[in-house]
């Protein structure tokens, strides 16, 4: 019997019991997630945790990478756009001041 990568994303396995290489493609870059999840903590009022993950994003984001992104701009403004969306959070009585 064989496990295939729809199996709670298990490696392959074969007869002989040796696991395979796992071919799985990610559809979202790391930075896409941890954005998602942030949003998903203000969607919960969770702050804290909202708070938490934009460090993440930033350190992820600002470090020198290896392989430099096509999209680190619109990743920056994306980091901007959620601090912003915290803070607006975090003191609604000046949203309209």
């Amino acid at each position: 019997m064989s496990l295939t990568d729809n199996d709670h994303q298990t490696p392959a396995v074969e007869d002989t019991g040796k696991a395979e290489r796992s071919t799985t493609r990610y559809s979202r870059r790391l930075s896409d997630k941890i954005l998602i999840a942030f949003h998903h903590a203000c969607d919960q009022d969770d702050y804290e945790i909202a708070e938490d993950l934009l460090g993440i994003l930033e350190r992820l984001l600002t470090r020198r990478s290896v392989h430099p992104d096509a999209n680190r701009r619109k990743s920056i403004e994306s980091l901007v756009a959620a601090h912003e969306r915290l803070w607006h959070l975090r003191h609604p009585e000046r949203r309209y001041a």
